[in-house]
């Protein structure tokens, strides 16, 4: 069983920095691809970002690159995703996702397996 918890989400004004965390239990196996995902209001799920196992291959949306790091903790079972420069536009509710390594598309959310609960994140300009 895998259980995904994101935390850290919060109102912040554009420019602001938020860094959300997810914590994550279950065999590694299960959680090799770590990814966020985000929605807004009325809009569809969208690609923010995934790292594999070992840190070392991370993948960003194109609204996101550049403002946007996702790191992990695997001794502490947490992915992190530090955002910077936030913009309105950045509001949605922010979701973890956890998969195996494997086929497939990495940037596909129906791919994941494992999801949390979502934290929202809410940028005021």
């Amino acid at each position: 069983q895998v259980q995904v918890v994101e935390s850290g989400g919060g109102l912040v004004q554009a420019g602001d920095s938020l860094r959300l965390s997810c914590a994550v239990s279950g065999h590694s196996s299960l959680t090799q691809i770590m990814g966020w995902f985000r929605q807004a209001p009325g809009k569809g799920r969208e690609f923010v970002a995934y790292i594999t196992s070992g840190g070392a291959n991370t993948k960003y949306g194109d609204s996101v690159k550049g403002r946007f790091t996702i790191s992990r903790d695997n001794a502490k079972n947490t992915v992190y995703l530090q955002m910077n420069s936030l913009k309105p536009e950045d509001t949605a509710v922010y979701y973890c996702a956890a998969r195996p390594r494997g086929g497939g598309d990495y940037t596909i959310g129906r791919q994941y397996s494992y999801w949390g609960q979502g934290t929202q994140v809410t940028v005021s300009s």
